[in-house]
């Protein structure tokens, strides 16, 4: 397989509001994933959004599911924008020319970085709690989320996993941003994403008929009926 391949569905390109929700959307990335059904694979789930995508593949794929805490780096004045993403074992990925343009002290800079390490262990021990991380040798990981925009959460998600030392990683998302996918196509063995859309503006919400931010206690729910604290 040529690194980096790219699996869409054509049909959906440069479309808005192609699911109905995240639950339609993770029933029909399952019908572009059906080779990996019953394979030595494990999901990751980007929360909050990613968890009821991934809960879908895993039940339709019969692959265990788990959940790779990322966040984004929020720019102090704009909590709905971002500078780049850290994750839950500190790896950091930052989007240096936009971070110059923000001209943030490092002072500042660091404040940023902590303040989203905190979030990040709460989540860590709501989510996960005690569960060990899976082994992924010899395995493929197929890291999801609900879409993907500027890419810096899934890239450091990405970072992350590789540490761990997968055969194959693969990115698998309903939608994305083409920009975002061209970033991160050298990074990873694969990508299927079947809304992808071109264009200066993107939100994830737009794929979506029926959007609404989870909370941690969504993310909780969504976990404890996949059984999840079980395995």
């Amino acid at each position: 397989m040529k690194r980096g391949e790219l699996v869409e569905d054509p049909r959906l390109r440069n479309r808005t509001h192609v699911f109905e929700d995240r639950d339609h959307a993770g029933t029909l990335l399952a019908e572009k994933l059906v080779e990996y059904t019953g394979k030595d694979s494990v999901i990751f789930a980007i929360p909050a959004g990613g968890v009821p995508v991934a809960a879908v593949l895993s039940k339709w794929l019969q692959v265990p599911f788990d959940v790779l805490v990322v966040r984004k780096i929020h720019i102090p004045w704009n909590r709905e924008a971002g500078f780049g993403a850290v994750s839950w074992d500190g790896t950091i990925r930052v989007n240096e020319p936009l971070l110059a343009l923000l001209g943030l002290t490092q002072h500042e800079l660091d404040r940023c970085i902590a303040e989203e390490k905190e979030s990040i262990e709460k989540r860590v021990r709501l989510f996960r709690g005690q569960k060990p991380f899976p082994d992924l040798s010899g395995k493929t990981a197929l890291v999801v989320d609900d879409g993907i925009a500027s890419g810096f959460t899934m890239l450091v998600a990405i970072s992350s996993v590789k540490k761990k030392e997968p055969a194959e990683i693969i990115i698998a998302v309903p939608t994305a941003s083409m920009s975002a996918l061209q970033m991160m196509s050298t990074e990873v063995d694969k990508i299927v994403c079947l809304n992808i859309r071109e264009g200066r503006t993107f939100a994830v919400a737009d794929a979506y008929k029926r959007w609404y931010d989870l909370e941690n206690e969504d993310v909780v729910t969504i976990l404890k009926e996949a059984g999840y604290y079980k395995t």
